[in-house]
């Protein structure tokens, strides 16, 4: 017979742990969102097509529902232009600007393990 303190302490392992980061990251490093911001926080304000450009190979239907999600989240600030033809700019929130030293550690990490990190990649698929 099992007493009550166990009983509590099973059902706490069956409750899942919540990652205090995941917020963290549905927001700020889901599919084009990092470079997105990363591109607005190296090169300043720019208007659609630039951004567009700059980035590559996104399509402007991605690039519009992230540019939106990340304007929602409070990271992106859009200016709208009422001139003829209408003019539309985006920018790095100060919100958004907070993230640069994330991007700048994650950068550094990056640039000192992603070499082992490919090594373990390929000593993995060998083994496979």
């Amino acid at each position: 017979m099992s007493t009550p303190t166990a009983a509590r302490r099973t059902a706490a392992r069956l409750v899942p742990v919540e990652c205090e980061v995941a917020p963290l990251l549905d927001v700020a490093f889901s599919r084009w969102t990092t470079p997105v911001l990363w591109t607005l926080n190296e090169f300043g304000r720019q208007r659609f097509v630039e951004l567009e450009r700059r980035l590559g190979t996104i399509t402007p239907k991605v690039l519009t529902q992230r540019l939106r999600q990340l304007e929602r989240d409070g990271l992106v600030t859009r200016t709208y232009y009422p001139e003829m033809p209408p003019r539309v700019e985006y920018e790095i929130s100060e919100l958004g600007r907070t993230l640069g030293p994330l991007f700048a550690l994650m950068a550094t990490w990056a640039g000192r393990h992603m070499g082992e990190v490919e090594a373990a990649r390929r000593a993995f698929d060998a083994d496979s």
